[in-house]
């Protein structure tokens, strides 16, 4: 049995034990979670180092400021061990059999990059809409919409060495997809493994600024020029807006 590195980054308490509880009671037995306190509210991080405290195989690294998730998961990456990495948000949760069932399809299909299709909830619990797994997604596929959910990734430690989530307010992991994507071919499995949590209040609910950050994407990231990153923007946007209609279709 490998082991699993997951790394959750912390900003707001708010969700945090849900979502760490579903991490450290997987059925996956050989894990390590290391969390990654990303701010400075001393009363926080006190909560959470109680939470975590008598808890075996448990990392918390203080950032002691606020670096962004990004860097919090990057941080996370240098301290793990596994042969996999897993992320997940610190307010998003896992089906009990997530790891499990990922990790055995990744061996079985010898995988270097998976994700799931995942469920929609809102600040109550409430189930408002769900997201279903592309079986093949390709470097072509991204270009157009990213769709992909963070919460729901497990991926080689191998592979991410050489590279790192992006230091953008929002879509930071779009950018390690896309370059990953290049080498790797990203296979989606549609059983629901994960709740996502849609939250009012967060930087990624913002749409100026992920429209903002997806023009970075393509005019700094891919290094495409001004006319071609600004197409691009439209057709990612016009394609997120049709993933919220499926989703609800979907639920």
């Amino acid at each position: 049995m490998n082991l699993v590195s997951i790394i959750i980054p912390v900003y707001n308490v708010t969700f945090f034990i849900e979502a760490f509880n579903s991490a450290y009671n997987q059925s996956y037995k050989k894990k390590e979670i290391i969390i990654i306190y990303d701010n400075n509210k001393k009363t926080d991080f006190d909560k959470i180092n109680r939470i975590i405290c008598k808890k075996k195989n448990v990392r918390l690294i203080n950032n002691k400021k606020n670096l962004g998730a990004g860097i919090a998961r990057n941080i996370g990456i240098k301290y793990a061990k596994g042969t996999f990495l897993a992320f997940l948000d610190s307010d998003d949760r896992w089906k009990k059999n997530k790891l499990k069932i990922q990790i055995k399809f990744m061996k079985d299909n010898k995988l270097n990059f998976t994700h799931t299709s995942y469920n929609i909830i809102d600040e109550k619990n409430k189930l408002i809409g769900s997201q279903l797994a592309k079986k093949i997604l390709t470097y072509d596929n991204l270009l157009n919409s990213c769709d992909i959910g963070l919460s729901t990734v497990v991926i080689k430690r191998k592979i991410i060495l050489n590279n790192g989530f992006s230091t953008l307010k929002t879509k930071e992991d779009y950018v390690l997809w896309l370059r990953l994507s290049k080498k790797n071919q990203i296979i989606g499995i549609q059983k629901k493994l994960c709740d996502w949590r849609k939250s009012l209040d967060t930087l990624s609910s913002s749409i100026r600024q992920k429209i903002f950050d997806a023009f970075q994407v393509y005019y700094k990231e891919e290094n495409l020029n001004l006319f071609v990153s600004i197409f691009r923007v439209f057709i990612l946007s016009y394609n997120f807006f049709l993933k919220k209609i499926r989703q609800k279709i979907y639920l």
